[in-house]
């Protein structure tokens, strides 16, 4: 069986790198560990627009997303 966590796809990584990629990872882990306790409320719109409601060109500066 294989114990490795972390592997490089391509590229050289020296342990410096492998350390600060890992450091990453387990912060990220751990951060997401705390997320499950409290799940984010869920939208209730949808987050994009439907284009055949718009009214056509909108100008390159206009206000509107």
């Amino acid at each position: 069986m294989n114990d490795t966590l972390v592997r490089v796809e391509k590229g050289l990584a020296d342990a410096e790198e492998l350390a600060a990629v890992t450091a990453v990872l387990l912060a990220r882990a751990a951060g997401r560990e705390n997320a499950a306790e409290a799940p984010r409320p869920r939208r209730t719109t949808a987050g994009w627009r439907r284009l055949e409601r718009s009214s056509g060109f909108r100008a390159p500066h206009s206000w509107q997303g």
